[in-house]
């Protein structure tokens, strides 16, 4: 993670589907207009999405403290990527595709494990975020003089420390910048996204490629590598504990990749962009860290290396092979926009999907409020609020470098335990929903299934332990072991049971907002009263299609064994094209934000060819199907009858059929008068018109006479006819 700057048998069952009419406003339950019903407005590009991951995850400023251990860092990263990175990707991949309806991890967890868990993610991330950047800000101050031309004066600033009239209104005006990020970041992802796309382009990749470039001059020059080059350079070397904290470190640089599912829903194609976006970014992330933390290691000597300036006086050593050492001048300002870019994505991921699982009834109602931009913003501005708070306990802190550690330590902990419920959630969907079309699936069946989650889980079990280790660095800042374990399952319990005073509170109350496009989890809409096995293959997408909002009554249940015939089972089906071109010709989509007039659908949309074939119980010697057993064969007890009401009930329906019957009747006496009359008429027609044709053969006998008698008045000395002539 980037740091701050400086820092089963089917029920044959016919549903139909409907989109349901929403507003922008709408009241709430309590009476409230609930600004925002629809969620963000704008529309991610993969690019963008790839770039927001880099921002999220890798910088230049990272690279540091990799650095330090010259080229054995290779290793790390590598080990790092291929524990936990690349599980991480593979698994958030899939689940993305699979259940790419909002909320992101809280979705994914709550799916696979429940709901408490699946709220105490979402709080871990926003508590991580709060206090990694919070905590952060102090330390800022000592990189100010960076971003002015007095290189030497710089350094002396940032090595020493000066009294609070001249650290604090530097740590005030860092603030300020914190704050108007915060704002941007309320605008919407439209507009964020496009930050992250150029900042992270003309903060890192354009710094890299220029020190690639340089670092190959440097070299040719004749300047020799401050680091053992050699092959067998690349084994890390033991030095205790230290070497596995390290490893650990390396774990927790590549965490975030997920952190984008917040705006999964902001994607044309979820279930194919998110994949393809996580894993070039797990590429990219890569090249930065392993290119840039070598380059460092070569141009500064390992005694020289410090956390604040390094990267600066790495820019002004590779500058100075061109005549330009103030490069490091122009290279602070684009990491700017790097940390700009990092500093909004961060604060909009974790809020956006905490607030919209808040809206679902986890959050009070004065923090579900959405600007007309989707973000809820209320929620932003309360987050930026505690960082402050936090970043003034820490300048006022005797020793901020040794409570920052410990803030750190804490985190990591705290963040691996998320990894950890998203993987095992990961591994119970393969078991519980094995049949849901996923559009990527983690390669090799249940058994790669096992062994990507399987090590993720390691990885993160081996951060975790290895985080309740003081490094050696800070044995003397926080003096006993012991100290720092009760310092950190300290703030590890205040993290905890705000998870459960906030998800218990949300129980006693009705905090669901009716306007949330939050859908139902998947078990819900089936009504399961927890996550439980269900073989239905229908996509997730469909079962939400016309639901109530999460936190609402479930408008249409669906078996849990329920399956669509046009889509293919098994333990390993390639069903996510099938499942979208499925969906495309249903004509069924989630849009962005609520229609704005009642939608008419299709009258074939959800309607299912399903296929009834029932499983027997057991077999006899043949091999025929036994019936299934009966109430009285597996003792249940028969259900209580009612003699009275079962009489006032049939003589209910009685009656009822008969004034069916009486009304059936009578219709089908009106429909034969009609039919008669209409018989009637038709006879009279034709009497009619064989009068007129009759009518009309008279006057043409007569006008043909008439016309005779007319041609003899006109030629009287005409001879008569001679008899002898033959008549023609």
């Amino acid at each position: 993670m980037q740091m701050p700057l400086g820092q089963s048998r089917a029920a044959p069952v016919r549903m139909d589907v409907s989109q349901e009419n929403m507003s922008d406003k709408t009241k709430s339950k309590s009476g409230a207009i609930v600004k925002g019903a629809k969620g963000s407005t704008g529309n991610l590009t993969t690019i963008a999405l790839i770039m927001m991951n880099v921002t999220v995850i890798a910088g230049l400023a990272n690279d540091v403290q990799q650095s330090f251990y010259g080229l054995s860092s290779v290793t790390f990263f590598l080990l790092g990527g291929l524990l936990f990175f690349l599980p991480t990707g593979l698994v958030a991949a899939e689940l993305a595709s699979g259940w790419s309806q909002r909320g992101g991890i809280f979705r994914w967890v709550g799916e696979g494990i429940g709901v408490f868990p699946a709220v105490s993610c979402l709080l871990i991330l926003w508590f991580q975020t709060t206090f990694t950047f919070g905590s952060g800000i102090p330390s800022m101050s000592a990189t100010i003089g960076f971003f002015t031309t007095k290189y030497d004066w710089a350094v002396d600033f940032a090595k020493n420390s000066h009294t609070w009239k001249v650290t604090l209104p530097i740590m005030i005006g860092w603030l300020a910048y914190y704050w108007f990020c915060c704002f941007l970041a309320t605008k919407g992802v439209k507009t964020f996204s496009k930050i992250a796309q150029y900042g992270v382009i003309l903060g890192t990749f354009l710094p890299l490629g220029v020190m690639t470039i340089l670092a190959v001059v440097w070299l040719c020059q004749g300047h020799t590598p401050a680091i053992d080059m050699a092959p067998s350079a690349l084994v890390p070397k033991w030095e205790g504990m230290s070497t596995l904290a390290l490893a650990a470190g390396v774990f927790f640089s590549f965490a975030g990749i997920d952190m984008n599912a917040a705006h999964i829903k902001d994607l044309k194609k979820p279930n194919k962009q998110f994949p393809l976006a996580i894993f070039v970014s797990m590429i990219l992330a890569l090249l930065i860290f392993i290119v840039g933390t070598l380059i460092i290691a070569m141009v500064i000597p390992n005694k020289q290396i410090n956390l604040l300036y390094t990267l600066f006086a790495t820019y002004r050593a590779l500058g100075a092979t061109i005549g330009f050492p103030d490069l490091y001048l122009v290279f602070c300002w684009l990491g700017m926009l790097n940390s700009f870019a990092a500093l909004i994505t961060n604060l909009a991921g974790p809020s956006y999907m905490l607030g919209q699982a808040g809206r679902s009834g986890f959050l009070p109602k004065f923090l579900q409020n959405n600007n007309k931009h989707g973000m809820p913003s209320r929620l932003m501005y309360m987050q930026m609020a505690l960082m402050t708070i936090i970043a003034f306990i820490v300048f006022l802190l005797p020793n901020v470098e040794g409570f920052v550690a410990l803030i750190t330590q804490a985190i990591t902990i705290l963040y691996l335990t998320y990894y950890v419920l998203m993987f095992v959630a990961f591994l119970r969907l393969r078991y519980q929903q094995p049949n849901r079309p996923r559009g990527f699936k983690v390669p090799g069946g249940m058994f790669g299934a096992w062994l990507v989650a399987g090590i993720g889980i390691l990885a993160s079990v081996f951060g975790i332990v290895l985080a309740f280790y003081p490094p050696a660095q800070l044995a003397a800042e926080v003096g006993s072991g012991a100290t720092y374990d009760l310092i950190i399952i300290g703030l590890l319990a205040f993290v905890f049971i705000a998870c459960v005073l906030i998800y218990r509170a949300s129980r006693k109350h009705d905090w669901a907002d009716p306007t949330n496009q939050f859908a139902p989890f998947t078990w819900q809409i089936e009504g399961l009263k927890k996550p439980s096995k269900a073989l239905s293959n229908i996509p997730t997408a469909l079962l939400s299609e016309g639901q109530n909002p999460m936190g609402l009554p479930i408008k249409k249940h669906y078996d849990k064994d329920e399956m669509m015939k046009e889509l293919p089972t098994g333990k390993d089906p390639k069903q996510g094209e099938v499942a979208a071109a499925l969906l495309k010709k249903q004509g069924i989509t989630e849009p962005s934000e609520p229609a704005k007039v009642a939608l008419v659908g299709d009258p074939t949309v959800g309607v299912k060819t399903v296929s009834y074939e029932p499983e027997p119980v057991h077999t006899n010697e043949s091999g025929d199907m036994i019936p299934q057993p009966t109430a009285a064969d597996v003792s249940a007890a028969p259900v209580p009858t009612d003699a009275a009401a079962d009489a006032r009930r049939a003589e209910a329906e009685a009656k009822i059929a008969s004034q069916d019957a009486h009304e059936y009747h009578n219709e089908a006496v009106a429909l034969t008068d009609e039919a008669k009359d209409d018989a009637t008429l038709s006879q009279d027609a034709h009497h009619v018109q064989v009068d007129e044709a009759e009518a009309h053969e008279a006057q043409a006998a007569v006008k043909s006479i008439d016309s005779i008698n007319a041609d003899q008045a006109v030629d009287p000395t005409k001879p008569e006819d001679d008899p002898s002539q033959p008549k023609h």
